[in-house]
This record gives C-alpha cells, structure tokens and sequence, in this order.
C-alpha cells in the first residue's frame, strides 16, 4: 500500500471518529478528493471490517449510506488502560493490602486458566501448540519449538501486553507460569522475564514425570 493510500486511509478513520456518520460526499468535500476515490477506500475499510454503513432515508431523493465506525476500528486510537490499571492495583494495595492484589491475580488466572482447559488436549506437543496459539490471540506473539527428542519444549513470547503492570506487580508473572503449568499439565520453568529486563519471555516445559 502506498503512503498516499495509507495517509487517505487514516484521515478517513479519524474523521468518523471525531465527526460521526458520514456519507461519501461528506468525505469527499473533507477531503478534496472524488467520491469515487473515496469509495475506494470504504471498500478497504469494509473488508477489513473496521467501518459499517447504514442505509439512511432522506425527505427528499433516494436513501443514501452514511459510514461510521466498528467496535474493531476503536482499538486502533491510542489507550491508557495499563496506567488505570496501575492506579486501581495501587489503591487497593494501598487499602488492603498485598494479600488482595495477589487474590485478583489468581481470580485471573483461574478464570483464564478454566478458558483455556477444554482447548488444550491432547500430547504435551499438541498441548504446547494450543497454547502458544491461544497466547498469540491475545498478542503475546509467540513462538515454540520442540527443544530435544526427550520430551523437552520452549515457548518463547517477545511481547507482553500487559507488561508495565507485570513490571510492578510480578504476581502477573507468577500467575503466568502457575497458568501454564495447570493448563499444560507439564512441568515448566521461566528462564528469560520481560518483566525483570529480559527481551523476552522463555519457558522451558518438560512432561510433568520427567523433571
């Protein structure tokens, strides 16, 4: 895609995200562009399902489209959330304690870990792929191999999404690793912490009698 097209595309995103509704005209005249152009790009958008249409009648002439927005497209605007998630972890260590944000944690790891329970069957091979697959939809991106023949595998995650709160609050490490040792059934062990300075994080799984 050129940088003429990208730029048309992203104007087009933020002005339906500050304006609303617009027909094509509307971005035709915002724009300087034909409305055939225009068109053009809503057929991107679409497919990429980041607009919706909306038939409209009108008192007077045909009913025409107007565009918006889709639930999709809102994560693409910048979000703050791990600094409210900061603040709220803080005020509650602050209120109660340690013990309370180390029992949210858990809550969130039993929650994920009770989601994740009926995907992960199968050899500790199968068991391994699922995950790092289930991982990689929440934006870990991972990868895993399979280490050696005896039964040893890697999974290796270069980003954290929720790496500033694991930074200050490792429990959402150790809820990690205990989350996969429940789901994988599998002895595993992290060598290499994002959260603690590594580039990435690395986990290390053995079939739980081969230790």
């Amino acid at each position: 895609m050129s940088t003429e097209n990208t730029s048309t595309r992203d104007q087009i995103l933020s002005m339906l995200k500050v304006k609303g509704s617009l027909s094509v005209s509307d971005m035709a005249v915002d724009l300087g562009i034909t409305e055939m152009a225009v068109r053009r790009h809503l057929n991107t958008l679409e497919r990429d399902n980041l607009i919706k249409s909306t038939l409209v009648r009108q008192a007077m002439g045909r009913p025409t489209n107007v565009y918006s927005l889709s639930q999709e497209a809102d994560e693409l605007f910048p979000r703050n959330y791990s600094h409210l998630t900061l603040d709220f972890l803080r005020d509650l260590q602050d209120i109660d304690g340690n013990g309370k944000v180390e029992m949210l944690f858990r809550r969130r790891e039993n929650r994920l870990e009770e989601a994740y329970r009926n995907h992960v069957q199968g050899s500790l091979e199968e068991r391994v792929a699922k995950l790092a697959e289930l991982q990689n939809e929440k934006g870990y991106m991972v990868e895993w191999e399979k280490a050696d023949e005896e039964g040893h595998y890697r999974i290796r995650e270069f980003n954290c999404p929720i790496s500033q709160v694991a930074r200050e609050f490792n429990q959402a490490c150790s809820c990690e690793l205990s989350l996969f040792r429940r789901v994988l059934k599998a002895d595993v062990e992290q060598t290499t912490c994002m959260a603690k300075g590594g580039e990435k994080c690395v986990f290390e799984i053995r079939e739980a009698n081969k230790a």
